[in-house]
């Protein structure tokens, strides 16, 4: 086919890379414009953008596509089909029903749980014990359109956002290539969304703070459901006033306390107590500092058991 493919994030190079494997024709890729990175923050391609370039494919970068130049630089494009994957942009109608056999999206969740923008944290921060992903045909709705192909993964208790990431973009990029063979033949089965939505709202920075009087098992779920990015966070006083500290792994203890929430136990590693049981953070990074093992950080944090987070 002649493809448009539209994409930003690492989630979405694989699937271009898929895509091209195939044997599809990919006219031009879409994807955010570039954006301000790093401590110089020089403006940098996105990981969609540079892959794109690297093959020699044209890549256009509208700020927004609701933008009528943009809309009719799109329209004006011969292309059999579109291909969307964790572009960021809404399309609008005319944009939808430009490609003579559709315009179809991968999308990392089990629809309709979590449509919207995080649906691979949000699975892990709620416990879900499975998620996976799909291709769908799409509609002018929010991931509202119906379902071609999916497939399932199980959520280990050792997942974090970016190992259940990586997963879900390889699962997904497999399935493109054999929902688009089966566009092509004209035997694309698809069946409606069908059960309650829920919505994967974007993570405020606000909403990534531990809160220490909830369960020990309800902040496993937050820390993994946000590592590494935007990072579960705390803060910490050693005497040095307070500072941020980013928790980036945990898992549960069998140990009990009766000290307040957020308190520092005695005893080897960072175990601290939670609003119902324990748990123990394995891996952390202080504020201006890069990432350590808990039993390093401890070393040189100041921290003293009885010491709060906050």
């Amino acid at each position: 086919m002649r493809l448009v493919f539209m994409g930003t994030p690492e989630f979405a190079v694989r699937a271009l890379a898929e895509l091209v494997a195939a044997g599809h024709e990919i006219v031009c890729v879409y994807s955010q414009p570039p954006a301000p990175k790093g401590r110089g923050q020089v403006l940098s391609p996105s990981p969609v953008h540079a892959f794109a370039q690297s093959l020699g494919l044209e890549v256009r970068t509208p700020g927004s596509m609701k933008d009528p130049d943009a809309i009719a630089g799109f329209r004006a494009l011969d292309i059999d089909a579109a291909v969307v994957v964790a572009y960021g942009q809404i399309l609008k109608k005319e944009v939808l029903e430009h490609p003579p056999l559709g315009c179809f999206n991968l999308h990392a969740s089990l629809l309709p749980r979590w449509r919207g923008a995080a649906p691979i944290q949000r699975a892990i921060m709620a416990g879900d014990a499975f998620t996976g992903v799909e291709v769908m045909r799409m509609s002018e709705g929010l991931d509202e359109g119906p379902v071609l192909l999916s497939g399932r993964v199980e959520i280990a208790g050792d997942d974090t956002a970016q190992t259940l990431h990586d997963k879900l973009a390889a699962l997904g990029a497999s399935l493109l290539p054999v929902a688009l063979a089966a566009i092509g033949r004209g035997g694309a089965q698809a069946r409606p969304q069908t059960g309650e939505a829920t919505y994967a709202k974007k993570i405020t920075p606000d909403e990534a703070r531990i809160d220490w009087t909830r369960p020990a098992r309800d902040l496993d779920f937050h820390i993994r459901g946000l590592s590494p990015f935007p990072g579960a966070w705390t803060t910490m006083d050693a005497g040095k006033g307070p500072q941020r500290l980013k928790v980036l792994m945990s898992r549960l203890s069998d140990e009990t306390s009766g000290e307040v929430p957020g308190a520092l136990l005695l005893g080897a590693g960072l175990k601290i107590a939670t609003g119902d049981g324990v748990i123990e953070l394995t891996r952390v990074q202080r504020e201006g500092k890069s990432a350590q093992d808990a039993v390093e950080f401890l070393k040189g944090s100041g921290l003293r058991p009885g010491d709060v987070l906050l």
